[in-house]
């Protein structure tokens, strides 16, 4: 094998090293994506349900929380 063959044959791997480390690094982030949607998705959920105004002149009109 010449140096040229070699040359590429290394780049070759090299390059397959590299998407596989890219192909690992995408997957943590997407995991520690997950985990932060659900951890978000619990705190709302835990937060308590405001009531609604039912007598006077303030909030008994439109019935909207954010």
């Amino acid at each position: 094998m010449d140096s040229l063959s070699a040359a590429i044959v290394s780049t070759a791997q090299g390059l397959q090293q590299t998407q596989l480390q890219q192909q690992v690094s995408t997957a943590v982030l997407k995991s520690a994506l997950n985990i932060q949607a659900a951890s978000a998705a619990a705190l709302i959920q835990a937060l308590p349900q405001p009531q609604l105004a039912s007598s006077g002149t303030l909030g008994t009109l439109v019935n909207t929380y954010a």
